[in-house]
């Protein structure tokens, strides 16, 4: 499975972005997809989750901000990243869950200035 992520940038205080992560097979057979986050000098965060079923989940830092959504069709999971801080800065992270294995991205980086 290989994944590419895309949407970072540079964006203000308050700004939203939105981050799209496609992989090569079929998602709708992964037990889940996951973004996570690793700023520098940091370890890296769970940022979000959305499991087989639909179901999601968020850390608080992420509730009512950031919203995991996905496109089987197009083998695609988004991150709405709304009010942003200067503290979401990071590189920002796709991983897919399949049964024995975990895959990751390369990752996007996100910038958030103040």
């Amino acid at each position: 499975v290989q994944l590419v992520e895309s949407g970072g940038g540079l964006v203000q205080t308050g700004g939203s972005l939105r981050l799209a992560c496609v992989a090569s097979g079929s998602i709708s057979s992964f037990n889940a997809m996951q973004w996570y986050r690793q700023a520098p000098g940091k370890q890296r965060e769970f940022v979000a989750v959305i499991v087989n079923g639909g179901s999601t989940n968020y850390p608080n830092f992420a509730k009512g901000r950031f919203t995991i959504s996905r496109d089987n069709a197009k083998n695609t999971v988004f991150l709405q990243m709304n009010s942003l801080k200067p503290e979401d800065t990071a590189v920002y992270y796709c991983n897919a869950l399949v049964p024995g294995a975990s895959y990751w991205g390369q990752g996007t980086q996100v910038t958030v200035s103040s």
